[in-house]
């Protein structure tokens, strides 16, 4: 009867220590918020419905729950069909409790509509390529977050059942939400023989007590019950498939990598995905937003590959950009942090040739609460104040106590009375909302500066010479003006799509091959088939390609690439 009337409790009193605004979105779309999962869809539709000749909004698949994943597609038709443009790609919320990736990442979709004809890089960024966004990739980790009782961590994964403790029941005990307010916190009771005591300066913090000292508290561990009857407490919650170790590059199973799934892409809402991105080609960007760290961390994540060093010139064009960009994030390969299997970006970049980048947004150490003096070596520096005792003001102060709730008595059917307190599940891991809008427009503008570095090819006849005998030699000049190559060296090397094409039409063409050298005469020439050439432009590039050609009349070159568009001229021999 106990645990009945708790469950009543729980769904009678849910509540979020951030109330989403109600009623219908409406545009222009606010940041200094959180968006629940059907308010988030509210938004791209809102989005859709307001610039409809600019964007498409896509069903890309289910998920185990039968929730919808959806895309917003940005592109301008005017200037090209999308599959024609360099494409980026953009998602968030790949774990549940990772909720401000999707803020950034509607924020993004909004800049770009909203801001269309008053920015001129906006514009050009909206104008050159095909923008592919995906707020929430775990749409029922996202939806359980703000509808139930959880911690900053918890429903965090792909919600497919797993007996974590080996007793042969599925999600049986997990934490709950003894006191229906919305948050799993802490759960201690008061135990003279305990390890903590309060601290005399802040009786919210538990310290550790001193070898003969008196104690006065044991911590039981988060809000629970032993449901199972096995003498623990929340050791078998929801799920455990990590959506962010089953992808297929690099994968590893249970064994090596926890949380990896039985197979790769056994997660049904990622293999949707997966099969949505292979039929984008064109992606040349993919970003995965997370949400704690402070850090862009390129491909690869773990070190059993060393990347080619023009694919890391690639990455440092944005990362190299990124960091004075978000002031205290940091920029290294995903592996340098520790070593992961079956990532997403990984993924990205071995299986599609894509640059894959994750953001991680949150650093902790901005909620401050000192004087700005107290900074190391300073004049008249001090040292900064404890740091838990510093994030509790931070809370009193700059969030009027919305972060913390103060311990409170509880009686637990198992335990008697304990007291019930701590940090609420909208904290830690994810800043405040009046911290929102710096982040999002921070972390989007990263997005768009690597829009801007995606590859813009200029093809132009260098040098017509007449030979003779009704043959000419013709040098062709291929540039790239930006930062980013048309096609990673690794893809290029391994064969992984099609590469960039040169090809000759209108005459016959006896000879071609790349100018290695302009100043000598220097050709590699190309045995079959010359009219077409395979190549790739790196980022800043320069490439020339001399062919010597049979015929009269007009002869066209056209560049052809998946990830940078085609361009063609002509000449009149």
């Amino acid at each position: 009867m106990k645990y009945l009337f708790i469950f009543c409790m729980l769904m009678l009193s849910t509540t979020s220590v951030f109330p989403a605004d109600k009623g219908k979105i409406e545009l222009p779309l606010r940041f200094d918020r959180y968006y629940n999962l059907s308010e988030m869809e509210d938004a791209m539709r809102a989005l859709h419905k307001a610039y409809p000749k600019f964007t498409r909004l896509d069903e890309v698949g289910k998920s185990e729950e039968g929730r919808i994943i959806y895309a917003l597609t940005i592109n301008n038709p005017e200037t090209g069909d999308e599959l024609s443009k360099p494409g980026i790609y953009v998602d968030g919320n790949i774990h549940g409790n990772e909720i401000q990736a999707g803020e950034v990442c509607l924020y993004y979709a909004s800049m770009l509509l909203t801001r269309y004809g008053q920015n001129e890089k906006i514009t050009q960024a909206l104008d050159r390529n095909v923008h592919y966004i995906i707020p929430v990739v775990n749409v029922d980790g996202r939806y359980h977050f703000f509808e139930g009782g959880n911690t900053p961590s918890t429903n965090r994964t792909i919600r497919v059942p797993k007996d974590d403790d080996g007793d042969g029941l599925f999600d049986e005990d997990g934490p709950e939400d003894l006191d229906g307010d919305g948050n799993i916190s802490q759960m201690r009771i008061r135990d003279p023989f305990g390890q903590y005591k309060a601290d005399p300066e802040d009786p919210r913090i538990l310290v550790r007590v001193k070898p003969g000292e008196q104690g006065e508290f044991t911590l039981l561990g988060l809000e629970g019950i032993d449901n199972d009857g096995d003498g623990r407490l929340n050791e078998d919650a929801e799920g455990y498939l990590d959506p962010n170790r089953n992808w297929g590059s690099k994968w590893m199973p249970e064994y090596v990598q926890r949380g990896a799934g039985n197979f790769p892409l056994s997660g049904v809402g990622l293999k949707s995905i997966e099969e949505y991105i292979a039929a984008r080609p064109n992606i040349i960007v993919g970003y995965a937003f997370h949400n704690y760290g402070g850090m862009w961390l390129r491909a690869p994540a773990d070190n059993s590959t060393r990347l080619d060093p023009a694919d890391i010139a690639a990455f440092d064009v944005i990362g190299n950009e990124a960091v004075k960009m978000t002031p205290g994030y940091v920029y290294h390969a995903s592996y340098e942090l520790y070593p992961t299997y079956g990532d997403f970006t990984t993924h990205l970049y071995f299986a599609h040739g894509i640059l894959g980048i994750v953001g991680e947004l949150f650093m902790r150490e901005q909620e401050t609460f000192r004087e700005i003096s107290a900074r190391s070596g300073a004049p008249g520096s001090q040292a900064p104040p404890d740091r838990n005792r510093e994030l509790l003001q931070f809370n009193d102060y700059l969030t009027q106590g919305e972060m913390f709730t103060d311990w409170k008595k509880f009686d637990h059917p198992q335990f008697g009375e304990v007291e019930i307190g701590g940090w609420v599940k909208m904290s830690s891991r994810l800043p405040h909302p009046f911290m929102l809008p710096d982040l999002v427009h921070r972390n989007a503008s990263v997005v768009l500066h690597s829009a801007n570095q995606t590859p813009e090819i200029v093809l132009e006849i260098a040098d017509v010479q007449k030979l003779g005998n009704n043959l000419h030699r013709v040098r062709v000049r291929l540039q790239n003006k930006n930062g980013l190559p048309t096609m990673t060296a690794h893809a290029f090397r391994h064969k992984l799509h099609r590469p960039d094409l040169l090809t000759v039409s209108g005459a016959k063409v006896v000879a071609g091959g790349k100018l290695t050298d302009k100043h000598f005469g220097k050709v590699t020439y190309k045995e079959m088939k010359p009219e077409v050439q395979f190549l790739a432009i790196p980022g800043y590039g320069v490439e020339e390609y001399q062919f010597l050609i049979e015929g009269k009349g007009e002869v066209t070159f056209r560049f052809e690439s998946l990830k940078a568009g085609s361009k063609s001229t002509s000449v009149k021999l």
